[in-house]
């Protein structure tokens, strides 16, 4: 079997989502796999955004300002934040994280499904906001296969991947406080269960109240 997420159908008339769009929440601890698992998902759902946060930390080999990243220096990222630029904000690992408010309140307000990728601290401020939003747990099968991505991702120094890795049980300790949990032990399987959380959220009937509707009222006037 090919390990390449098949590509999923374009949404049907009766597919479609509320006038305003959802904020989907992924979170996970550091090399739990949420970014290569967002990437897959963007590839075959159609109508679905990612929200592109802002950090202070460098960018990694291959990473693209604007694609992954915003990338500020911390003097900029504390003036957005005294400007109320973000939505939320967070340190995490020594660097700070944020998302634009102004570029979730657009897209949703579009009816733009949007992914928010972001740390457990992040997700516990977007909660707190109690916004219509659906929030993802990313959970690595165990402690050394952690250990091991975050070897072989190779962008942290020896000093950063004792942090990360001295922060999982505590991040890990947090997903009682999401919707969904994901155990990331195959990307194939894992992507496919995201994509289908999206794809299952988005059928929900009060998300599709208005087309609901104009369904129902077609088969009144058929009726007649």
């Amino acid at each position: 079997m090919s390990s390449k997420l098949k590509e999923l159908p374009s949404k049907s008339r009766l597919g479609e989502t509320s006038s305003r769009g959802i904020l989907f929440v992924v979170s996970s601890p550091s090399g739990g796999g949420k970014g290569t698992l967002i990437r897959s998902v963007l590839d075959v759902v159609p109508n679905l955004s990612y929200s592109v946060s802002y950090t202070t930390r460098a960018p990694r080999n291959g990473e693209v300002n604007g694609r992954e990243y915003f990338f500020v220096n911390r003097q900029k990222f504390e003036e957005m934040i005294k400007a109320d630029e973000f939505l939320e904000w967070a340190c995490v690992h020594g660097n700070l994280y944020g998302t634009s408010r102004r570029q979730l309140a657009e897209e949703t307000a579009e009816g733009l499904d949007i992914i928010l990728e972001v740390d457990v601290q992040g997700a516990e401020s977007v909660r707190k906001l109690e916004l219509d939003s659906v929030s993802i747990f990313i959970l690595p099968p165990s402690y050394e296969i952690l250990r091991q991505r975050l070897i072989a991702r190779g962008t942290d120094t020896a000093e950063e991947l004792e942090v990360r890795l001295r922060n999982a049980p505590k991040e890990i300790s947090h997903y009682t406080d999401f919707e969904y949990i994901i155990i990331n032990d195959d990307m194939h399987t894992s992507a496919t269960q995201l994509a289908a959380i999206v794809h299952a959220e988005r059928a929900r009937c009060n998300r599709q109240e208005g087309v609901v509707k104009q369904v129902i009222q077609q088969f009144e006037t058929g009726s007649d």
